[in-house]
């Protein structure tokens, strides 16, 4: 009997000394890959970024080659300052003018319009019927045609002051403004390039979207990245942009959120009162996640912005993220796969107008590389699952879940051999 206890004790001690090795082990081995990852982003800074927060700005186009060389290459940013300074829509302020807007494309046609009560479309909310203010959603705009006229006075009035319980933004993406649906067939084709010309001709070939985007001084864009070489010509007013590397993608702790959806309270709601009415968020049926960035970085009041450093030090301690504006004529090139978020300032009408340009990304090494980089698990990097939004019903589901690249269009699902 006293046999049996002992046996008991001591098995049970050298099941507690092997669990406390294992932990220390465990630790041991999550401070050596803290140490290795900060050491990675301080390296491409000093080895190719630069150590400051400023990205490279160019006074002229560069040539292909050189663009090709220094930058698509390097995976590196750069702001040209006004490469589309002789479009006519910059050089003659054609887009500055409703009137003018209106006679090119058509006060009728009707456009897609985004609706949401903060002016973030594609970025975290509260999740609906949660007590929880640390647990989120991915929330996705309410989408409503409306004719363009009525689009451009929305946009404009969504920054005013007092401020709507609604912002509007006009964007489509899935090249919108070439197509017929949205802004394609149109007199304001004419007042920008197809292309942009150094850019195609490093690349190789032309953009496969072509993207129109019209929002006010609230309209704001979550950190994200995507897999295109992005050239972003902005047209009226001016986008103020933070970049990270792909190298710093854990600083963004990107985790799956349950997807829902902005619907209005009332769905005939007049075009005159959109901007007055109730927007309330809706979880999607099936249920489906979408692996978005965590980290806000510009919490709305003091409590917020220490609870964002509490929850997310590696973005707030770390490395600071590049910094530009983009102003009217100038052309930033984003590299595939660099994180970014985009604040606006509008113009004297209330707006800031842009046209970028997506051009297919080489899926070779690197992209290899970011994906490896992205399947290490950073210890403080993540998460319990219900700050992402799921229920206990989930978590006991969810080890079949697949993992899937991060990107604006893609998603991970309940179930593994169900995905988009």
């Amino acid at each position: 009997m006293r046999l049996g206890r002992l046996q008991r004790s001591i098995f049970s001690s050298d099941r507690d000394r092997k669990e406390a090795i294992s932990s220390t082990a465990a630790a041991m081995e999550g401070g050596r890959l803290a140490a290795t990852a900060a050491g990675l982003w301080e390296e491409v800074r000093e080895l190719s970024l630069g150590t400051s927060s400023r990205i490279d700005v160019l006074d002229a186009p560069p040539s292909p080659l050189a663009f090709l060389r220094d930058y698509v290459s390097a995976n590196k940013p750069c702001l040209v300052r006004g490469s589309a300074a002789h479009w006519p829509a910059v050089a003659r302020s054609l887009w500055a003018s409703d009137s003018y807007l209106v006679s090119a494309f058509g006060a009728c046609r009707p456009v897609t319009l985004h609706l949401t009560p903060d002016g973030r479309a594609d970025a975290l909310g509260p999740l609906p019927s949660s007590d929880e203010p640390d647990r989120r959603c991915f929330a996705s705009a309410c989408a409503r045609r409306v004719p363009f006229a009525d689009a451009l006075r929305l946009v404009a009035a969504s920054g005013g002051s007092p401020a709507p319980r609604v912002v509007a933004y006009a964007q489509e993406q899935n090249d919108c403004f070439r197509t017929a649906e949205e802004y394609g067939s149109s007199a304001l084709a004419a007042d920008v390039e197809g292309d942009v010309t150094w850019a195609t001709a490093a690349l190789g070939c032309a953009p496969e979207a072509v993207n129109l985007w019209v929002g006010s001084g609230r309209s704001e864009t979550s950190f994200h990245k995507d897999h295109y070489e992005n050239l972003y010509a902005v047209v009226t007013g001016e986008k103020h942009f933070l970049l990270l590397p792909p190298t710093d993608v854990h600083r963004l702790y990107v985790r799956p959120y349950p997807a829902a959806r902005y619907v209005p309270s009332d769905a005939d709601v007049e075009v005159e009162e959109l901007l007055d009415q109730e927007l309330k968020l809706e979880m999607e049926e099936p249920r489906r996640y979408v692996p978005w960035c965590s980290v806000d970085p510009y919490p709305r009041t003091r409590e917020e912005a220490l609870r964002a450093r509490e929850l997310f030090p590696l973005y707030f301690q770390g490395p600071r993220a590049f910094q530009c504006t983009v102003r009217a004529g100038d052309i930033l090139y984003l590299p595939s796969m660099w994180f970014h978020h985009v604040r606006q300032t509008p113009d004297s009408s209330g707006r800031t107008i842009a046209v970028n340009y997506w051009y297919d990304m080489r899926f070779d090494i690197k992209y290899a590389y970011f994906n490896f980089l992205q399947s290490i698990e950073y210890p403080s990097a993540c998460c319990s699952s219900r700050d992402a939004g799921q229920s206990e019903e989930d978590d006991d589901t969810s080890h079949g879940r697949r993992h899937v690249a991060y990107d604006r269009r893609e998603v991970v699902s309940d179930d593994a051999n169900d995905g988009e």
